[in-house]
């Protein structure tokens, strides 16, 4: 059979259609956004920077997809986002005294922009959005701590409704050090931890024989009142930095930096915390940061001095964490340089990352859904300070990831 040359023409452009149209089915299709800010190092932009990662839902492996932006401040510590995934809130603890806390709007294609902020007179260690989006928390100071509740109207920062001192009773004048805060998945909830600098000073003096580590329960009440928890605070290991609340809102876990474990708690009523059983429990050596997964069934602790990630599986009756182990017999898996940020992507719940400062990169892991697990995904770890300002003298600090505006995201019922 013969063609003619307008008969080859049209075989040629219906083959060029159709090789096209397989290598579009074969690009990365984003299922996530991690945001990732760093502190500029000497020498560098002193900004805070923000740079955007698009997750491959295949591979989990990440792409940077836009310019670096400013994180409205100096030394990013601490990344919220509402539920909606519409409003991004970063905490600058800025260089001596007052920080800020920078509001930016979340674009369904990823893009952030710049919107409100606050300026704090002490500086913000870590903040936390209750899943409304009714109401921003913030835990500030160097040596006297605070946690302060502002109101939260489509993601504008209001004026604050509520705010707590954080003192240890019987030892009020000791020096106290905020390190994290985090809201019940309900928003009846909310706990703040801290240590004593007076009592836990290592290489330093110490003047108080209080307990050195505590997390303070208060429940929140009509327009956004905090009243703690009967017995509250309660006693948290030597020197708690990190903090998670499952799902279901029944449990709250605290990682303690200097004892290498993690403790947790039962939630009861009126905001009160019991131990949980056979606790603590063991981690890796200086736990910085955790996670849970969107099920509630794993938890994901970093292990910044061993560079690590630890897998813990959740009994979901007791609350109780046990180690899961991967396919090399190991419970964690190897990270870039020092992570002191994780989180769980809340699109598919199959991704793990890590936010690594000495590092300067992000490590990816993927998710066994059936056992907990971790493996490295692909081409990790991701390097970071790649476009922008500053770039190269960036060490990223915070993460956080929301879903592509076209996936749904993981639900747990309690």
């Amino acid at each position: 059979m013969k063609f003619s040359k307008t008969s080859q023409l049209f075989l040629v452009s219906a083959l060029g259609l159709v090789v096209a149209t397989a290598l579009t089915a074969c690009q990365i299709v984003t299922i996530d956004y991690v945001f990732v800010a760093s502190q500029g190092t000497p020498g560098a932009d002193s900004n805070g920077m923000i740079e955007t990662f698009a997750a491959d839902s295949e591979s989990g492996a990440l792409r940077d997809v836009s310019k670096q932006i400013s994180s409205g401040g100096v030394n990013p510590v601490s990344m919220a986002v509402t539920s909606d995934y519409a409003n991004l809130y970063v905490a600058n603890a800025g260089d001596e005294g007052g920080g800020t806390v920078a509001h930016f709007t979340i674009a369904v294609d990823g893009t952030l922009t710049a919107k409100d902020a606050l300026s704090l007179s002490d500086s913000p260690v870590a903040v936390a959005v209750n899943a409304t989006g009714t109401y921003l928390y913030v835990v500030s100071g160097t040596t006297s701590a605070t946690l302060t509740a502002y109101s939260l109207s489509s993601g504008t920062i209001g004026s604050a409704v509520a705010t707590m001192p954080l003192t240890i009773p019987g030892n009020e004048s000791d020096s106290v050090v905020p390190t994290n805060v985090a809201v019940l998945a309900n928003g009846t909830d909310v706990y703040a931890t801290a240590y004593d600098q007076s009592a836990y000073n290592p290489g330093g003096t110490t003047t108080s024989n209080a307990h050195p580590g505590w997390i303070w329960s208060f429940q929140v009440g009509s327009g956004g009142a905090l009243t703690a928890a009967n017995g509250s605070p309660f006693q948290a290991g030597v020197k708690p930095v990190a903090l998670a609340t499952d799902p279901t809102s029944r449990f709250v876990y605290v990682a303690d930096y200097a004892s290498n474990q993690l403790v947790g708690y039962s939630v009861q009523s009126e905001g009160e915390l019991n131990f949980l059983i056979n606790g603590p429990f063991k981690t890796g050596n200086e736990p910085q940061a955790v996670a849970i997964d969107p099920r509630g069934i794993y938890m994901y602790v970093a292990d910044a001095l061993d560079s690590a990630v630890s897998s813990y599986t959740i009994d979901r009756a007791t609350g109780t964490p046990a180690l899961a182990v991967n396919t090399t017999g190991s419970s964690n898996a190897s990270s870039d340089t020092e992570p002191v940020a994780i989180a769980v992507d809340p699109a598919l719940g199959r991704f793990v990352y890590t936010a690594n400062i000495l590092g300067n990169s992000v490590s990816g892991f993927r998710l066994n859904p059936d056992t907990g697990a971790i493996t490295q995904t692909q081409a990790t770890p991701y390097p970071t300070g790649s476009s922008g300002t500053g770039a190269g003298g960036q060490r990223p600090s915070a993460l956080v990831i929301v879903p592509h505006g076209n996936h749904a995201v993981q639900v747990t019922a309690p």
